[in-house]
């Protein structure tokens, strides 16, 4: 396999942009990272490399993201979910090494439903999960987040839209969100490995995207900071949107 950034300095400058921009984004909002690579890079690489590419980087980002008080209590009411994450990505592995191009479809299905349940947010539609229901809700619903990253190497319907209707404060949700794609970054690093997609060349590449990533999650985490929790629920809200319509546009102009 023969690595884009083989191919001359624009594949260098590409990557460096788009993992910029997505650490941006994820330091901002707590997500979009893998999002925003898979879409950037689809462009010059197939699915299982940009996945591959991405590896250290949304690892790192995530380790960098779940710190913070109340972590343990986090890891213990998510259990469930983040083995439904396993579960669903070890079912599915192999799915994307041998999508090709077929996985365009996938991924705009996946944008749609971000579209739609950023919308129905914004209109002020607030699900929330029953204390009762959360521990037979969460194993499943981590299986079905494993299905769609096996499927298109994006980490974010349903764990999303359910940790969100958990009711968490801000800060919570960061790390909450930080927790599911770490787990899920992990599991799809060990189905990439099996099936020989991460070869040491686009290790070590992967490992050079890490500097833009943190640059960018650097800026995004100072200025979250800054910025109340209603307008953060809302940029969050708009911020899933603008991903859903990116990945949802893919399935147009790639075809």
């Amino acid at each position: 396999m023969t690595f884009p950034f083989d191919q001359g300095y624009f594949w260098l400058a590409l990557a460096g942009a788009v993992f910029a921009l997505g650490g941006l984004v994820k330091g901002l909002i707590g997500l979009g990272l893998p999002t925003i690579a898979m879409g950037g890079l689809s462009v010059a690489m197939p699915p299982s490399q940009a996945a591959a590419l991405l590896i250290v980087p949304s690892l790192v980002t995530n380790l960098w993201q779940v710190g913070g008080p109340g972590l343990l209590a986090l890891l213990r009411r998510l259990a469930g979910l983040l083995i439904g994450v396993c579960v669903g990505v070890g079912v599915g592995s192999g799915w994307l090494a041998g999508a090709g191009a077929s996985a365009a479809w996938p991924t705009a299905g996946l944008g749609l439903a971000l579209v739609a349940y950023a919308g129905l947010g914004l209109l002020n539609w607030r699900p929330v999960v029953p204390a009762g229901h959360e521990r037979w809700l969460s194993p499943l619903i981590g299986l079905a987040t494993g299905l769609v990253t096996a499927a298109t190497g994006v980490f974010v319907i349903p764990a999303v839209p359910y940790l969100q209707a958990l009711g968490l404060e801000r800060e919570a949700l960061v790390r909450a969100l930080g927790i599911a794609f770490l787990v899920s970054t992990i599991a799809l690093g060990v189905a990439l490995g099996q099936g020989g997609a991460l070869p040491a060349s686009t290790a070590a590449a992967s490992v050079l995207a890490l500097l833009p990533a943190l640059g960018g999650m650097t800026l995004g985490q100072a200025l979250r900071r800054r910025i109340a929790p209603e307008p953060f629920r809302r940029m969050f809200l708009v911020g899933l949107l603008l991903l859903g319509l990116y990945l949802a546009s893919r399935v147009v102009f790639d075809h």
